[in-house]
């Protein structure tokens, strides 16, 4: 890409990008209640739950939202989901997206 393109093709993707504004801090103390399948440190205790540490932050307040509007449908999440305000789900994103995952290919 050239100089005179970089600059404006960034400040488009900047301006594009969804404004999340989530409290990593607020959202690991709401986590407490995550922790029996995803752990506090979002790597989850049960098989059939996934690992959150390391997700992309928009993801996971697409999923909580969906799951508290029950688009998305799962028998546990469904209910966890259902008194999260719009600020929980985005200090939760934030917490969890915040948590960094090293990855170590087998070798």
């Amino acid at each position: 890409m050239t100089r005179s393109l970089a600059l404006p093709v960034a400040l488009l993707l900047a301006a594009t990008a969804p404004a999340l504004a989530g409290d990593a801090k607020a959202g690991r103390a709401k986590a407490v209640g995550c922790q029996a399948c995803h752990g506090l440190d979002g790597l989850s205790k049960l098989p059939d739950a996934p690992n959150l540490a390391g997700q992309v932050e928009p993801y996971l307040v697409k999923a909580l939202t969906e799951f508290r509007n029950g688009t998305r449908k799962n028998e546990v999440m469904s209910v966890a989901a259902q008194d999260l305000t719009d600020a929980d789900i985005e200090n939760l994103a934030a917490y969890y997206s915040g948590i960094q995952i090293d990855v170590i290919p087998p070798g």
